[in-house]
């Protein structure tokens, strides 16, 4: 039996580490890094250069390889078989290290919103004890940029994903809403003069980008800026935040 520690390390930003989360990696016997392609490989560095901020001398790393995600058989089906994939990386990762007993992964932003960590771990077997150390997530980080508040005064807002709103459009009964995950920029699906839109990639990070403004009037502008900063690095992370405009 094992502790498998998920540590939010927030956006990319080694401050945003919490004094929890730098314990949890100073304890830690074997920490997991995820390798995601050549044209990702600065992601491993990033949480290679974290460990190297908390700790005078490493722990033991493990690299493991993220498998492909099938997209040709629905995407709940293809997100389960792909969370199996990634147990059974962990699970041989952790083998080759039978004498751990703390093993750590260094999560991006915050275990509890849009990650699978958690669903991933409760695949392994013996599952492990698990312990979350929460992190700074890409929507605070967002709206700390930006320097504003996510929800009006006494009102809810919504998170969701760009599938969702490309497939779904805009929630119903919502003025604000939060998109993380979008590949397509699937702003472009809605009626773009009835936004607002506060735009960020690399949040938090030296290469942080920020565009806000009416969405019809920098959609344009975030679209170039989006894919010139994807070529230049090999990889984006961005999120926004959306209000929709009174009439």
């Amino acid at each position: 039996m094992f502790e498998l520690t998920l540590i939010g390390i927030g956006t990319g930003n080694s401050d945003h580490v919490t004094l929890q989360g730098a314990q949890a990696i100073r304890d830690a016997d074997l920490i997991l890094i995820p390798r995601k392609g050549e044209n990702k490989a600065d992601l491993a560095g990033l949480r290679e250069d974290i460990i190297s901020r908390v700790v005078e001398e490493a722990p033991e790393i493990a690299y493991f390889d993220i498998p492909k995600r099938r997209a040709d058989d629905g995407y709940l089906r293809g997100v389960d078989e792909w969370h199996d994939a990634i147990a059974e990386r962990w699970q041989t990762a952790i083998a080759t290290h039978a004498g751990a007993r703390k093993i750590a992964l260094l999560i991006w932003g915050d275990p509890s919103l849009y990650d699978s960590a958690l669903r991933i771990a409760a695949r392994l077997n013996p599952r492990p004890v698990t312990r979350v150390i929460p992190g700074i997530t890409a929507l605070q980080a967002l709206t700390a940029a930006h320097a504003i508040p996510i929800n009006d005064i006494g009102a809810p807002f919504v998170v969701t994903t760009g599938r969702r709103i490309r497939d779904e459009g805009w929630p119903a009964a919502a003025t604000k809403v939060a998109v993380m995950l979008d590949g397509e920029c699937s702003f472009q699906n809605l009626e773009m003069a009835d936004y607002f839109i506060w735009w960020g990639a690399y949040v938090g990070m030296n290469e942080e980008v920020l565009i806000r403004g009416p969405l019809a009037e920098v959609s344009d502008e975030i679209l170039t800026t989006r894919s010139k900063a994807r070529a230049d690095h090999g990889w984006i992370m961005d999120i926004y935040l959306l209000e929709k405009l009174e009439p």
